[in-house]
């Protein structure tokens, strides 16, 4: 996990030098600052595990425009991932993230494909009923460093991504549909 923090922070940083190099005039700018993503979409874990039946997530994001082709922002997300084992238990994981995301835009054009990562803190609970005798087990929250890449486009104000949350103690893979407020073409 470490090593794919640092490259990260490579490919972030090496990325902002080489756009600032290329780019050297701020007033050229044709996209807004400031924008905010709301997303949904499906969720599954990323273990293979035969007992899930899928889960749900809803994401805000805020993001400021460095230039028009890299973004920065903040990510708060929640995830609930549902499993059923072979005694018709039914268990939630719910987990939320407060991740900082950065993304790189490929176009200026009308339709803009990106690709982006992100890493922050993701805590997990769960919550287990058991089918035989209706008793409910909650288990305690627990936190986590991890990181997420993600592929994606945006097209208007819509915006479509796929992502890949890793977190030691599990992850999960998330297609999202969404839209966003403001950081449309000035």
């Amino acid at each position: 996990m470490k090593k794919s923090l640092i490259l990260f922070i490579t490919v972030l940083c090496t990325s902002t030098l080489l756009h600032a190099q290329s780019n050297n005039e701020v007033s050229s700018k044709k996209f807004k600052a400031f924008k905010f993503d709301i997303g949904i979409g499906y969720a599954t874990p990323s273990n293979g595990s035969s007992n899930a039946v899928g889960g749900f997530t809803f994401t805000l994001e805020p993001h400021y425009r460095l230039s028009d082709a890299l973004a920065v922002g903040l990510r708060f997300e929640g995830a609930a991932l549902g499993f059923k084992d072979l005694s018709n238990n039914v268990t939630v994981s719910v987990l939320s993230s407060y991740c900082a995301t950065g993304e790189y835009y490929f176009s200026n054009n009308g339709f803009r494909p990106f690709a982006g990562a992100g890493f922050g803190i993701f805590t997990q609970q769960s919550v287990t009923v058991n089918s035989g005798s209706s008793t409910t087990v909650t288990t305690p929250g627990q936190s986590n460093f991890g990181f997420f890449p993600r592929l994606g486009f945006e097209t208007g104000h819509f915006r479509m991504s796929g992502e890949y949350n890793s977190v030691d103690n599990g992850g999960y893979i998330a297609l999202k549909l969404g839209f966003f407020f403001g950081g449309g073409k000035k």
